[in-house]
């Protein structure tokens, strides 16, 4: 079905609703690189204002991925929550965003299993940052696992001790580092530089004997592939949370070699240890827009729509963790920091507007046209709208997956700036041992000698 335009004397034709949504999406390298992008301004701004006229019944029943050729169009469409629907069906895209932006926290609490991740894309294609900063900010996504992560004016950090040889002891001082600053209530997770179980053992060894020493009510991950993660449950390993990347395709996800029945699978044997304290939540995905592009899986499908369908991915395991790396990929997806601030503000509103417990990981690649001063701003504008959690990384530099993102320190500045809070059990926690105030704000005590007696191989 074409859609078309009139602006003036010219009228806009769009082939189908691919086409459309392609073009009606804000300006990025990846779809100018994949050949779908607007040709001017005038026929993006002609493509929103169709794609606002667009009923949200019409974007539910054409698929843009045909339903036999994609298990990731059946998983949304046979998953689809048709009375949560029933509340939004007789609106169009422009009229969503209307219910949207007036829509109370309750609201839209009941409604997230009826959006689609089309829907979703679409209406994020109409709306300035400000509609997606205060949409987002409304919808509340809450998770729990040893510790409560999503609640009301909190924001958690996860602790990124990565090290590009694995070493225990760089890796243990660097966890007692951010722990000194207050991060790792969202996870202490390590991207490790060697897929070898033998390798991922000793760092969940690590991580489980540091959170038991220390008594830290938070969850540790380690980031190998799913099938190494369930080949550690099975001989008897520590693992607190599943990780895997995940995309919005079926060929995509066949690029990481992953399948919907192996998560399935990775799940039932994580909740089967019954690791957690407050809660069961044990999945953890990573996302990035451009990853379906990047392994030719894309279908023609603009990067961002694909985006919004890995949610659903990850929304079908009810996990307690999610985010998106923004920036990671590179320049030919998102180019600077102009795409970068938008793709993750849309990221965000989008996982949110599902009810997918949506973090960021604010960041880019050196070869980026993008600094650390585009990162400070989404990291603010994320924290205005509510966002979940961030990445704490070591003087923001990963030195093992060479890319910048936030330092311990940039949470310090965003909660003292917002007034944000920490999950409050691991709150509780630092204000037990010494390292914070009972507001939250740290204290030049003598907790360090604690941390560093609670990491095997630092004890003075």
């Amino acid at each position: 079905m074409a859609y078309r335009h009139v602006v003036g004397p010219r009228t806009h034709v769009f082939a189908d609703l691919g086409s459309l949504m392609a073009k009606a999406t804000p300006v990025r390298s990846g779809d100018r690189l994949a050949g779908i992008a607007a040709e001017s301004a005038e026929e993006g701004a002609a493509a929103r204002c169709c794609l606002a006229e667009v009923p949200l019944k019409d974007i539910l029943a054409r698929p843009l991925i045909p339903y036999e050729q994609d298990d990731v169009t059946r998983l949304i469409l046979d998953t689809h929550d048709a009375p949560a629907f029933a509340e939004i069906a007789h609106l169009t895209v422009g009229d969503f965003r209307e219910f949207l932006l007036t829509a109370d926290e309750a609201t839209l609490t009941r409604i997230a299993p009826g959006v689609t991740p089309e829907i979703a894309a679409a209406v994020s294609k109409i709306m300035r940052h400000q509609d997606l900063i205060l949409v987002a900010r409304k919808c509340r996504v809450v998770t729990a696992f040893r510790n409560t992560i999503g609640l009301p004016g909190t924001l958690a950090v996860r602790l990124q001790p990565n090290h590009p040889t694995d070493d225990p002891a760089g890796i243990a001082a660097a966890i007692v580092d951010g722990l000194s600053y207050g991060c790792g209530d969202a996870v202490i997770g390590i991207n490790p530089a060697s897929d070898s179980l033998s390798a991922i053992g000793t760092l969940l060894r690590l991580l489980d004997d540091m959170i038991g020493r220390l008594a830290i009510p938070t969850q540790a991950c380690v980031l190998t592939h799913v099938t190494t993660t369930l080949e550690a449950m099975n001989r008897g390993l520590p693992v607190d949370l599943v990780f895997q990347s995940v995309a919005g395709t079926e060929r995509a996800n066949a690029g990481f070699g992953v399948t919907l029945p192996m998560l399935k699978e990775a799940r039932e044997a994580a909740l089967s240890l019954k690791r957690g304290t407050v809660g069961n939540d044990v999945m953890y995905f990573e996302t990035g827009q451009g990853s379906a592009l990047s392994a030719d899986a894309h279908h023609g499908i603009d990067q961002q729509t694909l985006e919004a369908r890995a949610y659903a991915v990850a929304r079908a395991f009810s996990p307690l963790l999610v985010n998106t790396v923004v920036g990671f990929i590179g320049p030919e997806y998102l180019y600077d920091g102009k795409e970068i601030v938008r793709a993750g503000l849309e990221d965000h509103f989008c996982g949110k507007l599902m009810g997918v417990p949506l973090g960021v990981d604010v960041c880019y690649t050196n070869h980026a046209e993008a600094d650390q001063n585009d990162m400070d701003t989404l990291l603010t504008l994320l924290g205005a709208a509510g966002c979940t959690y961030v990445m704490g990384v070591p003087g923001a530099d990963d030195v093992m997956l060479n890319y910048q993102s936030t330092s311990f320190h940039d949470s310090l500045y965003l909660r003292e700036v917002l007034g944000l809070k920490r999950a409050p059990e691991f709150a509780d926690w630092l204000a037990g041992i010494g390292l914070t105030d009972a507001n939250g704000a740290l204290l030049p005590g003598n907790a360090g000698p604690r941390l560093l007696a609670g990491a095997p191989g630092l004890a003075a």
